[in-house]
């Protein structure tokens, strides 16, 4: 499949609980998390420091290659993001999306057993970041609200201008 180079919003994607979950063309990114989506379980999903769900477009894709039935949305990220350096993020990394989006990176996401459909042997740990480094989704915090549209640029900002 062919892509934009730069790091970029491939697709936002909400539920009304659960997954998969579809996209949308934009979305209003809240403290809460993404408007329009809902979890199903609020006391593992969601609040502040897992306001919103993030993936990789590369890592779905390779995924796919291994012939998983995995889309972008499927496993529950709001936002797919494409050209971005996947392993290289880790939780205390911030990425500004758009004009106005601030998230910070809290954690890698554990798999869900709803994820289990979309892996050949129903195996959710093959996106376990224990398991597989590098192919986790991450959960972010959001620090400076507004809007996300597909095609937004996503800039990762450099560790040491968060840190010092």
């Amino acid at each position: 499949m062919e892509h934009r180079a730069f790091p970029h919003v491939h697709q936002i994607s909400v539920s009304n609980g659960g997954v998969p979950k579809l996209p949308v063309p934009e979305a209003r990114v809240t403290v809460e998390g993404v408007s329009g989506d809902r979890q199903r379980s609020p006391k593992i999903h969601g609040g502040p420091d897992r306001a919103v769900c993030l993936y990789s477009l590369e890592v779905i894709e390779k995924l796919q290659a291994e012939g998983h039935p995995i889309r972008p949305g499927s496993s529950g990220e709001n936002l797919t993001l494409g050209g971005v350096d996947w392993a290289a993020l880790e939780p205390g990394d911030r990425l500004r999306i758009g004009e106005t989006v601030q998230l910070e990176i809290v954690s890698y996401t554990a798999p869900c057993e709803h994820n289990a459909r979309w892996f050949l042997d129903g195996d959710s740990t093959r996106i376990s970041q224990k398991r597989h480094p590098g192919w986790s989704r991450l959960y972010a915090r959001v620090l400076a609200e507004g809007m996300v549209r597909q095609g937004d640029l996503v800039v990762v900002e450099d560790r040491s201008m968060v840190d010092g």
